[in-house]
């Protein structure tokens, strides 16, 4: 059955999962690559970005099980660019060139109608104007029996959240202190939602916690 699910979401130690202030140049908000070093250095992401190997450790073995029976992703209008409001043209395509990583259909939430945009390797962008059940709704049926991953952001995230859609969650908890940005845990109680920790896997960059809604 298909599951909603959040895989290698990576949060600070104080539950940041953006830096502040973001930007053409810094996609991931102030400070935000600083969330990502456990993954930069593991196989699947050397691999991703066309630079051999990298490093097959117990990080590697999270974050390649994160692209498992994905059928389809659903990303938050930040999580596609920069660009706010309504579309000014058609240029921006995303923050990954021509080749995004995705390799299925993913749903982009909106409130400003665009048309699909394919891309190569298997990814095509489609913007969701009808919310976050329409969205999971398309995903779902796009992805045929297998699981739908949402990429984020934060905000988007909380929305599926608060709504009891998410399966279970894999989050990365990276050794630092962001202090401001967008915060995980703000204005939402997991516990109080069904949400509870089953697992956590401590490495050198990370602590990986496996989360869970309680029913499934």
């Amino acid at each position: 059955m298909s599951k909603l699910v959040v895989r290698a979401f990576s949060i600070s130690q104080d539950g940041y999962g953006a830096g502040p202030n973001q930007s053409l140049e810094n996609p991931l908000g102030e400070n935000g690559e600083k969330l990502h070093e456990w993954f930069f250095e593991t196989d699947t992401f050397q691999k991703m970005v066309g630079q051999g190997e990298g490093l097959k450790d117990v990080d590697n073995e999270f974050a390649a099980r994160s692209f498992d029976n994905l059928g389809a992703w659903i990303l938050g209008r930040n999580m596609f660019g920069p660009v706010r409001g309504p579309w000014p043209d058609e240029s921006w395509k995303g923050w990954w060139g021509n080749n995004p990583p995705y390799h299925v259909p993913v749903f982009v939430l909106t409130h400003h109608a665009r048309s699909p945009i394919t891309m190569e390797g298997g990814t095509t962008f489609h913007f969701v104007t009808g919310g976050i059940a329409d969205a999971l709704a398309q995903a779902r049926q796009a992805a045929a029996g297998k699981d739908v991953r949402i990429g984020g952001g934060v905000e988007t995230l909380k929305q599926y959240l608060r709504a009891r859609l998410v399966d279970d969650l894999h989050l990365a908890v990276s050794p630092f202190l962001m202090g401001s940005g967008e915060n995980l845990f703000s204005d939402i109680d997991l516990a109080t939602l069904g949400y509870r920790i089953i697992d956590q896997v401590p490495t050198k960059k990370a602590t990986h916690l496996t989360v869970v809604r309680e029913g499934n």
